[in-house]
């Protein structure tokens, strides 16, 4: 029973040591939590301080390097707009250069369907068309030979029969006189292209150009080719250049037709390069002329350049005998120097030993 009633105080003294143990450890912790909390609550103060400083901070600094950037993306904004504002004000001004070309390109196309118009008017008319074609073989003619340049061509001339050529061309043996007459069949070529007829009705024009180009060759041939008095040989000028392409292209046999009548056709451009072949065989046989009477002057000054050089020679072989004398006469003349300045040594020698 003692144990028991023993046993129990010590149990219950043990609980109380507990309990006690117990409430002091529990102060203890309390007050250290306190601490712990107060240290961390002035750690989060002074982290939180800090933390606003930095931030202040760096977001100044960001502040300025976002504003420096700003400012010079605006400096190479600026720039570019200038330079692009540059380019087009150029580019605008170019526009409007191109367009007062433009425009004054229409205005010269206008006065050139007026013109064309006018042209096309007057070349319906015969008469007018063949003033056409002499006028412009007198351009080629002068734009070629010179304006009035009789020795070598002459217009309107008349030959012994009394038909008179549109030109004759004075040109040198073997070619001669040549005639050269203008023609221009313009209706039935105009006819003979025109897509718009059917190709029977084109067919038709085209027999009758054939005739037409036919009754002009022969026409030249028979009036202004003239045994004695010209060349074998006559020129047909058409004055349009498409003719004369439509011809050489498509019309083989009315080239051999002209060739078998001694007749040559030819258009401005054409005209223009046998005109000049012309020119400088003219100037070469002008050339040939005088290369005798060149030649016989040459002879004529090399043989006065051989008296010259004789002449010279003897010259000169005068002048080496004079300075051979001439230098005789200075020899002698050093001895007779010296000699006399011997003498007139001896002398004083003479003189002072009578004195002694």
């Amino acid at each position: 029973m003692d144990y028991v009633i023993l046993g129990l105080l010590v149990v219950i003294l043990i609980f109380v040591v507990i309990s006690l143990f117990k409430n002091i450890n529990e102060s203890n912790i309390t007050e250290r939590l306190g601490r712990l909390e107060v240290n961390m609550m002035k750690e989060m103060g002074d982290f939180k301080n800090d933390l606003s400083r930095t931030m202040n901070e760096d977001f100044t600094k960001l502040n300025e390097q976002v504003e420096k950037r700003l400012l010079a993306v605006n400096e190479k904004v600026n720039e570019r707009l200038d330079q692009n504002f540059e380019k087009t004000n150029k580019t605008f001004m170019n526009v409007i250069e191109r367009l007062s070309k433009i425009d004054e390109a229409q205005k010269k196309i206008e006065t050139l369907s007026t013109d064309i118009v006018s042209l096309q008017s007057i070349l319906t008319d015969k008469k007018t068309r063949g003033i056409f074609g002499e006028v412009n073989l007198k351009h080629i003619l002068s734009s070629v030979f010179g304006e009035k340049n009789d020795s070598i061509y002459c217009l309107q001339y008349t030959l012994s029969t009394g038909v008179i050529a549109d030109c004759v061309l004075f040109a040198p043996e073997p070619l001669g006189t040549i005639a050269i007459d203008s023609k221009f069949p313009l209706e039935h070529y105009q006819m003979m292209v025109d897509k718009k007829l059917s190709q029977n009705v084109r067919d038709n024009y085209e027999k009758m150009f054939k005739q037409d180009m036919k009754k002009h060759i022969d026409a030249i041939s028979s009036k202004y080719i003239i045994p004695g008095e010209t060349a074998d040989q006559a020129i047909l000028f058409l004055p349009a250049e498409a003719i004369f392409a439509e011809v050489n292209a498509y019309h083989t046999d009315i080239i051999e037709y002209a060739y078998k009548k001694r007749v040559w056709i030819t258009s401005p451009t054409t005209l223009i390069s046998t005109l000049t072949v012309i020119e400088m065989i003219i100037k070469n046989m002008e050339r040939d002329k005088y290369t005798s009477v060149i030649h016989e002057e040459l002879n004529k000054l090399g043989l006065e350049f051989a008296r010259y050089r004789e002449r010279w020679d003897k010259l000169a072989r005068s002048i080496q005998t004079v300075n051979k004398d001439v230098e005789n006469v200075s020899i002698t003349t050093d001895k007779i120097s010296k000699k006399f300045d011997s003498i007139n040594k001896v002398e004083v020698g003479l003189l002072e030993s009578k004195d002694e």
